[in-house]
């Protein structure tokens, strides 16, 4: 939609990825101090935060380089390599829990049992980020759907044509998702994983039919990557709910 420089090389896109991380660790505050995590675990998991997003830029251009491999030829990291916000997840997700399991004892000799309050900060503070993620796609007309003469198209300067938003569409769904994820975990405290998994699997399974950026080939042939790995992100929520469940039953119990 505008991908032109603002000054040097610095795009919206790069403003809007800025802006994003930002936002995270701004909804990760905020949800720590509701969920009373205490300042030194809080010190620690916010390292912990900063090496996953590190990380997580890493893997989300190192995936999407391993889907170019049968359009490109080869396994090429360069400026045209993109980058796919799912691998950047599990990757940045990874090393997260890596550092955490290391070094988190240090931090809080309870930081095991504190582990759900932070997955549950998380699971707020990731779709607000990713919510202005995706203008940053829109601004550089990457992630964009299928070709369109209609109304809801948005002329994208990089195709030459208008096509359907679903950058716009994603990050008013995420925008939403963040916001219910975040009154729900300061009114019952949990669940937020559970449904930031299932709902954004699921949506992120549909929206793929309408998107229209080639993103290499999958597993399964008649998936994409962005679906199998949606997939995957519903079981995983789905295995979750069971686990949170039997916690809070064993809690109850304890009590």
């Amino acid at each position: 939609m505008y991908p032109y420089a603002l000054f040097g090389d610095i795009t919206l896109y790069e403003v809007f990825l800025s802006l994003g991380v930002v936002c995270a660790l701004v909804v990760f505050r905020i949800m720590a101090d509701k969920l009373k995590i205490g300042a030194k675990l809080f010190n620690f998991t916010l390292i912990c935060g900063l090496c996953a997003i590190a990380s997580g830029i890493f893997f989300a251009v190192f995936v999407q380089a391993l889907y170019n491999i049968a359009d490109r030829g080869a396994f090429i990291i360069d400026k045209d390599t993109g980058a796919t916000f799912a691998g950047g997840l599990i990757g940045g997700a990874a090393v997260f829990f890596i550092i955490y399991f290391i070094f988190g004892k240090k931090a809080d000799k309870n930081y095991k049992n504190q582990l759900w309050k932070i997955i549950e900060c998380g699971a707020c503070a990731i779709p607000a980020a990713h919510s202005l993620g995706r203008i940053g796609c829109l601004m550089a007309g990457c992630c964009h759907g299928q070709k369109t003469d209609s109304f809801i198209g948005i002329y994208m300067h990089n195709l030459g044509y208008k096509a359907v938003p679903t950058q716009l569409f994603e990050a008013v769904f995420l925008a939403i998702l963040a916001a219910a994820l975040i009154v729900l975990t300061v009114k019952k405290g949990r669940y937020a994983m559970v449904v930031y998994l299932i709902s954004y699997g699921v949506w992120r399974f549909f929206i793929e039919f309408i998107r229209d950026d080639y993103r290499g080939e999958s597993l399964v042939p008649f998936l994409t990557p962005s679906q199998l790995i949606a997939l995957l992100m519903i079981i995983g929520g789905i295995v979750l709910l069971a686990l949170t469940r039997r916690h809070v039953k064993m809690a109850v119990q304890n009590e």
